[in-house]
């Protein structure tokens, strides 16, 4: 599946990279087209978060009220979610599909040989056998970028095969060379720049969530019902509190992992993703009402 939806990228960043001549911008046009594409289903978020948001305090009446009646709570709460025309599986695809388009693009970054110029593996190994005949060194798991590294090389090598001067990605962006892997290039400060920014705009699109939700909450009407149910529902935002505060280091952290080991390309189209998502929500957020 990951495959097939890197196909359909590749094939897009292609005629894109063909366009512009340069792999770092044509990444950036690449992401506003995906952006601009899952707009709906952003919008459909956006609104399904200010709706969950609007009905939490309802919620927390049935959970108190039938706390000790699981079948008629879980009645309760799908008549709830019917009434306000809500899913409560929505949060489900939204994350579905972002995983997809993680896995998909990290593929076609990967192997940029295989999905963006469509060549075929047999002539791939027998560059990455030259190569190694020839004492240049190959990476195992970055075998195609090393490829397109070498490529003025293998020109002379192969100096009739169509196939190579397929291979017209400048990595070259902005003075970075956006296939170089940080982890393999760890004396280099300047593989750090994209990770270092991408990891920025994740906490100001992390504090920008968080704010918004708390605004949420602070504009509905706070409903009490018993001192014990103030004292549940002061327990439950104590965990919910914890559970974000942990959320908010643990993303970052996970994002330094990856960042390291991909290639900058990733980084970039990661970091313009998060740029677009900030505009995204702070717009989405001005239009559209509860």
């Amino acid at each position: 599946m990951f495959q097939f939806f890197a196909n359909i990228f590749g094939y897009i960043l292609n005629i894109i990279n063909n366009i512009v001549g340069n792999y770092g911008l044509a990444i950036i046009l690449f992401t506003l087209i995906i952006k601009l594409i899952m707009l709906p289903l952003s919008i459909k978020q956006q609104r399904t978060m200010k709706k969950n948001s609007k009905i939490q305090e309802q919620i927390k009446i049935l959970q108190f009220k039938y706390k000790n009646d699981q079948e008629k709570l879980n009645r309760e709460m799908m008549d709830l979610y019917k009434k306000e025309n809500m899913n409560p599986f929505s949060g489900c695809l939204s994350a579905i599909v972002q995983f997809i388009l993680l896995i998909s693009i990290f593929y076609m970054v990967r192997f940029p040989l295989t999905y963006m110029k469509k060549i075929d593996k047999d002539q791939l190994d027998t560059y990455i056998q030259q190569m190694k005949n020839d004492n240049i060194a190959v990476s195992q798991a970055y075998s195609e970028i090393d490829i397109i590294r070498e490529i003025d090389y293998l020109k002379t090598k192969f100096p009739e095969d169509d196939n190579l001067n397929k291979i017209n990605l400048n990595m070259q962006f902005l003075g970075l060379d956006l296939g170089k892997i940080p982890q393999q290039n760890l004396d280099d400060w300047t593989v750090y720049i994209i990770p270092l920014l991408y990891i920025i705009s994740t906490f100001i699109s992390m504090k920008i969530t968080t704010s918004m939700q708390n605004n949420m909450k602070q504009s509905k009407e706070v409903i009490d019902i018993t001192e014990n149910k103030e004292v549940e529902n002061n327990e439950m935002e104590d965990a919910m509190a914890q559970s974000n505060k942990m959320m908010a280091w643990m993303m970052p952290i996970m994002s330094v992992s990856i960042s390291l080991v991909a290639p900058l390309g990733l980084a970039l189209y990661w970091l313009i993703n998060n740029i677009l998502m900030i505009a995204e929500r702070l717009i989405l957020d001005k239009l559209i009402k509860d």
